[in-house]
C-alpha cells in the first residue's frame, strides 16, 4: 500500500510539473501600447487596434510564432508594465533614451521621426523655432521625451510650471487645443498631422531641433531571448521591404 501511494504521489507531482511547464510556454505575446497616437496606434470604429505599430508587432509575432495580444494603457505606465511583467513588450512609437534604457531593454530602432507643434484651426500663434513656444500654454503627453524637452528648454525661457499641461492621452490634448484651453500641443510630427486632419487643427511648426531618437520596442531588462527574436524579425522585415510597405500603407514619411 505504501509503494502504491508513493507511486501515485510521484505521478501527481509529475503532472503538476508538466502543467506548469505548459502554462509557461504560452503562445501569446502580450504587448502594451497607448492607442491614442495615429497613425502608429489607435482604435478604429469597430474597436480594433490599428496603425503602423500594430501591423508591425503582429507581423513580428507571426514571424516568431507567437499570437500578439494588445493591452491599451496610458503611455506613462508602459515602462512600469514591462518591469512588473504585466506585458512582455511595449510598442507605442516609444523613443529610446538613456533614462529609459536604465529600466528596460530596447530593440533596434525601426523608425525615426521629427516633432511638431499643433495649434487650433483659427490660432494666430506663429512659431519659427521651438523656443518661440516659451510663455504659451503648452500641452505634452505625460512620460514622453517631449515633456522633458519642454521642461528643460522652455521653463528657463519663462514658461511657468502651471503653463505646462500634461495629458495621459494625446487626443485629450488635441481637444484642449481645439477648444482653446491650451495654445499649442507638442508631440511627434506624424501623429500631429493625423490629429490636425481629424480635429481641424493646424501644424504651426515641424522641427528636428527638439527630440531626435529612434522608435523601438521595449522588453524587460535582461530578456535577451525575446529581444533577439524581435531584432531578428525586424532585420528580416527591413531587408525584405515589409517595414517600407507598412510605412507607405500608413502614409508615414
Amino acid at each position: 500500500m505504501k509503494r502504491f501511494s508513493l507511486f501515485f504521489a510521484i505521478i501527481l507531482a509529475m503532472a503538476l510539473v508538466l502543467t506548469a511547464c505548459a502554462g509557461s510556454s504560452s503562445k501569446n505575446l502580450v504587448v502594451g501600447t497607448s492607442a491614442d497616437y495615429p497613425p502608429y496606434e489607435s482604435v478604429d470604429e469597430q474597436g480594433n487596434y490599428v496603425g503602423f505599430d500594430m501591423d508591425l508587432i503582429r507581423e513580428i509575432g507571426s514571424r516568431i510564432g507567437q499570437q500578439v495580444e494588445i493591452k491599451d494603457m496610458p503611455f506613462d505606465s508602459l515602462i512600469a508594465a514591462v518591469q512588473e511583467s504585466k506585458v512582455d513588450a511595449v510598442i507605442a512609437a516609444m523613443q529610446k533614451s538613456a533614462a529609459r534604457q536604465e529600466k528596460v531593454d530596447f530593440s533596434d530602432g525601426y523608425h525615426t521621426q521629427v516633432d511638431a507643434f499643433l495649434v487650433s484651426g483659427d490660432s494666430t500663434v506663429s512659431l519659427t523655432k521651438p523656443q518661440d513656444a516659451a510663455g504659451l500654454k503648452i500641452g505634452v503627453q505625460t512620460g514622453t521625451l517631449q515633456e522633458q524637452w519642454a521642461v528643460d528648454n522652455l521653463v528657463p525661457l519663462g514658461t511657468q510650471e502651471d503653463q505646462i499641461f500634461r495629458y495621459e492621452r494625446v487626443d485629450q490634448g488635441a481637444l484642449d487645443v481645439k477648444n482653446g484651453r491650451i495654445d499649442v500641443l507638442f508631440i511627434n510630427a506624424d501623429p500631429a498631422a493625423a490629429l490636425a486632419e481629424q480635429e481641424g487643427l493646424k501644424v504651426a511648426l515641424v522641427t528636428s531641433d527638439t527630440v531626435s531618437a529612434p522608435q523601438a520596442i521595449a522588453v524587460q531588462k535582461g530578456n535577451t531571448e525575446l529581444l533577439t527574436k524581435i531584432n531578428d524579425a525586424l532585420a528580416a522585415m527591413q531587408q525584405d521591404g515589409t517595414v517600407d510597405q507598412l510605412l507607405k500603407k500608413w502614409n508615414i514619411p
